[in-house]
């Protein structure tokens, strides 16, 4: 019987065929027997399936350890059984270290449905685990898991990043006003082009996420330059005058200023001219986001 060398690498379970083989069969036949080789290879080499038959261990350390392997090997496989164990598990770290794992393990190729199952168990888990550090680790997961379908229909959308607003009056009213022009920016924006966004999952966007998504960023900011009132006769006159810059986001590379002004009359009373105080405001950023600022923005997330 002649003797089969092994070559050198090759594994102990491996049947190698005589010399000459492959001259006799031709190299589609070597490639055959390559690729079993490596399938079989493979098919040793793979321990998810064992992690996760280690998930079910009598022994809280080899739980979690086994849930600390599957997160750091991110296969799909995983993802039901890290959602059973984050559902039933005896162990807070290990319920929490599931938790995590699922925020690593989903992703955007997710399907939709498992996606959907997935965040029901992390919002119940958010809201009823008996341990805090679960319920802390389950909202951030969601809230990240969340963010993959919500960023997935952003794409070819316009992204606004609202900023502080500021106001140079004096009115002992300047809290109240910008709080009302960044509220009027966000309220005109989602009424007058709805396919614009003004927040994005998990607070705000780098430029590497909205590049990602096909998202044009931009960033909108306000002065209230002056503000007055002036009686005249039995009423009161309010005028106010506001600036409004447009940027790139998260550059801040300013391409458009605005510029509105707005009077509003009210009757002497402090409570009648606080409100027109707000009604002017509200008007000119209003018309300033509703007549130019939208299509200033489209116009360049055109170019």
């Amino acid at each position: 019987m002649e003797c089969i060398e092994r070559p050198r690498g090759a594994s102990k379970g491996a049947v190698m065929p005589p010399r000459g083989f492959f001259r006799g069969v031709g190299s589609w036949a070597a490639l055959i027997v390559l690729a079993l080789s490596l399938v079989g290879a493979s098919a040793r080499a793979d321990g998810v399936d064992t992690l996760i038959s280690q998930l079910d261990n009598t022994s809280e350390k080899v739980r979690l350890s086994a849930v600390l392997s599957l997160t750091k090997l991110g296969d799909a496989r995983a993802i039901s059984p890290l959602a059973r164990t984050l559902a039933s598990d005896g162990n807070r770290n290990v319920r929490s270290a599931a938790a995590v794992g699922l925020a690593k393990v989903v992703t955007e190729k997710t399907p939709a449905e498992t996606r959907k199952t997935v965040l029901d168990v992390l919002t119940t888990a958010a809201a009823d685990d008996g341990s805090s550090l679960v319920r802390k680790q389950a909202e951030a997961a969601r809230v990240t898991i969340a963010a993959l379908d919500e960023a997935a229909g952003a794409t070819g959308k316009i992204y606004i990043e609202i900023g502080p607003m500021a106001t140079k009056s004096a009115t002992g009213m300047d809290a109240k006003l910008k709080e009302l022009m960044r509220k009027t920016t966000q309220k005109t924006l989602g009424k007058s082009a709805p396919d614009m966004m003004t927040t994005w999952p998990g607070g705000k966007p780098s430029k590497a996420q909205l590049a990602k998504q096909g998202v044009a960023g931009f960033y909108v900011d306000g002065t209230l330059t002056e503000i007055k009132a002036k009686e005249k006769g039995a009423s009161t006159l309010v005028s106010c005058k506001i600036s409004l810059l447009i940027a790139t986001y998260p550059e801040k590379s300013m391409f458009a200023f605005l510029q509105g002004s707005a009077s509003v009359s009210a009757s002497q009373s402090a409570q009648d001219v606080e409100l027109a105080h707000q009604d002017c405001v509200s008007a000119v950023i209003e018309d300033m986001i509703a007549r130019k600022a939208v299509a200033a923005l489209q116009a360049k997330a055109g170019e």
